[in-house]
């Protein structure tokens, strides 16, 4: 299926293409800052996102052979325009002092099972639970936002040497966790 790209989408690509110059990035990571950066019209992201372009192939080859894509909020899920999305925060209650979220992610787990791609876009406590399971992921899309551990799960991310797109800073949400996935699934 060929994606019909909106007059506004090309108009404010070529508006934030004038404004910050991506033309040095690796094209998967490109397409990855710039999908983000669309997504929510903050140019900080260009110097705030944290990839690697082996990783970003190894994300999309998993996304083209039909690897599951796990959401840890249905605004996550939402937002991701191409595929199906699995999503189990509203399946389960929290439990043992964890967040519907952290719940939400083991039990999405016992679904998929290992070699997902995880998208994380709104609660810390889902990134934190998922670096506990050895859920051996395809791409960690992990761009959890606030102030409470949303910078630390980023960093335990990038600390555990799987596979991710994370930031440094408290700045995320279901937004740019989607758009970043979107860059991958609008690879041609």
């Amino acid at each position: 299926m060929v994606r019909v790209v909106h007059p506004i989408e090309v108009e404010s690509m070529a508006i934030l293409r004038s404004r910050v110059d991506t033309s040095h990035l690796p094209p998967l990571t490109r397409a990855v800052v710039e999908r983000v950066v669309h997504s929510s019209a903050d140019l900080d992201y260009v110097t705030d996102l944290v990839t690697d372009e082996a990783h970003l192939q190894r994300g999309l080859d998993a996304l083209r052979a039909g690897a599951p894509v796990v959401a840890d909020v249905h605004m996550v899920a939402a937002g991701i325009t191409t595929r199906d999305v699995v999503c189990r925060v509203t399946d389960v209650r929290a439990r043992d002092g964890l967040t519907r979220s952290a719940v939400g992610v083991q039990a999405a787990y016992d679904e998929v099972g290992p070699g997902a791609v995880w998208v994380v876009g709104n609660a810390p406590t889902a990134l934190f639970a998922l670096l506990e399971l050895d859920a051996d992921p395809a791409l960690v899309v992990g761009l959890p936002v606030g102030f409470v551990g949303a910078a630390e799960s980023k960093a335990a991310l990038r600390a555990s040497g799987l596979p991710q797109v994370s930031n440094v800073s408290d700045k995320g949400g279901s937004a740019v966790a989607a758009g970043a996935l979107n860059a991958l699934l609008y690879v041609e």
